[in-house]
């Protein structure tokens, strides 16, 4: 009898950018639009998508599971057309019951909402990377309170995903703290970016890491330099559940600015 290798599912984390700056043909956005329009190739084409917003955050674990969720335009003060944007992708209710299944046996309460649309976190990024909108997706938010270790949980229950013909996304940004991004361009670097996400380089991929050694790291986050470059860490979070899923060294797919700062991108 033939044994066939399972290889797994992607897991990537990825920057979204500033609201639907990177649909609006922003330049300070070029160079990660550029990224999402490449990495697809890179990766099989997923039967569907589970990503992870850093724009929703619950009480329980909440899975969207409607078959036709809307668009949420969950940002303000931008041009008229950001609020045009469409990205009509499908739902995916029997993934979204699978992954709530998952959950509820490795003891994480949730539930499936089949009214929540999908947030900006989700459809600015597909749009640039899978524009066809033909691949059905499910969001999974955040847990409120921000805890890292629930959300590497999250990731580990979930882990059996990876067997399945999917792609799984963490969608956030390694540096977020808009009175920064806003401040003006200075032509100078920012000394406290840079060493962050050199730390945040280093935790995902340095080899000679434990995988122990790098869930702590990642748990005790804000003891890295300058962590607080996150005033909240609900950007930062999608990371964790991704590694939670794979919990093996990554690899970095992305390492340039964005709005001006050093952003980052993890693939496993």
């Amino acid at each position: 009898m033939l044994r066939t290798t399972i290889t797994p599912a992607p897991v990537l984390y990825i920057p979204h950018g500033g609201g639907p700056l990177p649909l609006l043909g922003d330049p300070d956005h070029q160079q990660l639009v550029d990224f999402l329009q490449r990495i697809p190739s890179s990766l099989r084409k997923p039967s569907a998508i589970v990503l992870i917003s850093a724009h929703w955050e619950q009480e329980q674990a909440t899975i969207t599971s409607g078959a036709t969720p809307e668009l949420m335009y969950d940002y303000y003060g931008f041009p008229a057309a950001s609020y045009r944007i469409q990205y009509p992708a499908p739902g995916a209710p029997a993934l979204a019951k699978k992954i709530y299944a998952l959950l509820r046996s490795a003891g994480i309460v949730a539930r499936l909402d089949e009214r929540r649309g999908f947030d900006h976190g989700l459809f600015v990024p597909l749009k640039i990377m899978y524009p066809e909108a033909e691949i059905p997706c499910v969001q999974l938010s955040l847990l409120a309170g921000l805890d890292p270790k629930a959300h590497i949980a999250l990731g580990k229950a979930l882990a059996p995903l990876r067997n399945e013909d999917i792609l799984i996304v963490g969608s956030g940004f390694s540096f977020h703290n808009l009175r920064a991004f806003f401040a003006g361009p200075s032509g100078m670097p920012d000394q406290r970016n840079e060493a962050f996400n050199g730390w945040l380089i280093a935790t995902c991929t340095d080899e000679r890491l434990s995988a122990e050694e790098r869930e702590g790291r990642l748990v005790a986050w804000e003891a890295a330099p300058h962590a607080r470059c996150h005033p909240r860490e609900e950007h930062l979070l999608p990371l964790h559940v991704c590694f939670g899923m794979a919990q093996v060294k990554a690899r970095l797919v992305f390492d340039q600015e964005v709005m001006g700062k050093k952003a980052s991108a993890f693939l496993w």
